[in-house]
């Protein structure tokens, strides 16, 4: 993997790509809320030397700081389509987790000619319908909540809340210490991605997925609504769910091999 920057007019963004062949399926991995790149190192692993593969640190997350937070979804979906052109990336399936899936959407409804493949793991839909009122008031209030939490006790519960292995939760507390002794920028880029959630859901958009997709969801995932999500997802969809046993809400790091079997079975029926 090498590692490469794209500039923006709120910052820099890094990333991570390997290209084998420009005209085939590139994996494009886009990690969670306060997770960083180091979240799909089972799947790059994985499938480095199988396809195409791409995964970026989100903007204002680790190595994509400093930045201004002065962006919504759509210009992180903007940005991810300028970084395929510089890479040439013509073939992407998005593989988003959590707020990586909403990104995957947004992308979805601002170029769905390009999409080729989308996963969803452990995310949800991002159309206004499944939302109610309240969970939309509160999302976009959540910055002092994070930055009033005790950051001992949210380490705690920020690890051990959306994994279920020892692997998963020593990963997510790892990818949370970037952000020890500096809680404000930590609540900030918590805050602020919920807070454009929150909008994105209220453009009341179809955000409407026309390429082969799948939707992935642990079985313990205890983020939220997410299993309520994905069921009324599927229900409304018909998109295929498949349900990780023995995994929190993040599934990948949970149960990779399960996981990566799945992904690549979806490339699998990519035209």
């Amino acid at each position: 993997m090498t590692e490469k920057t794209y500039k923006t007019r709120s910052g820099i963004i890094h990333y991570w790509v390997n290209i084998l062949d420009q005209n085939s399926v590139t994996l494009v991995f886009l990690p969670g809320l306060t997770a960083d790149h180091r979240l799909f190192d089972r799947q790059i692993a994985y499938f480095e030397k199988k396809y195409n593969v791409f995964v970026w640190d989100a903007p204002a997350h680790a190595a994509s700081w400093p930045f201004t937070f002065d962006f919504d979804l759509m210009d992180k979906a903007a940005w991810l389509n300028g970084i395929f052109d510089q890479e040439k990336i013509a073939k992407p399936v998005i593989v988003g987790q959590s707020m990586g899936g909403y990104v995957g959407q947004a992308y979805a409804q601002r170029y769905p000619d390009k999409l080729k493949g989308f996963v969803s793991i452990d995310s949800a839909p991002l159309q206004r319908k499944y939302v109610t009122g309240i969970e939309r008031w509160l999302l976009k209030r959540m910055e002092p909540v994070y930055y009033h939490y005790p950051w001992k006790a949210l380490l705690q519960s920020g690890s051990d809340g959306v994994a279920v292995s020892a692997y998963g939760r020593k990963l997510m507390r790892k990818m949370m210490m970037v952000y020890e002794g500096d809680k404000k920028r930590y609540s900030q880029i918590a805050g602020h991605g919920f807070r454009i959630l929150a909008e994105a859901m209220e453009k009341d958009l179809p955000y409407e997925i026309k390429c082969p997709a799948l939707l992935i969801c642990g079985e313990k995932d205890r983020a939220g609504s997410c299993i309520r999500y994905n069921k009324a997802w599927h229900k409304n969809t018909n998109i295929p769910l498949e349900w990780i046993r023995n995994a929190g809400h993040n599934s990948n790091t949970d149960r990779p091999d399960i996981v990566n079997n799945l992904i690549e079975h979806l490339v699998g029926s990519v035209p």
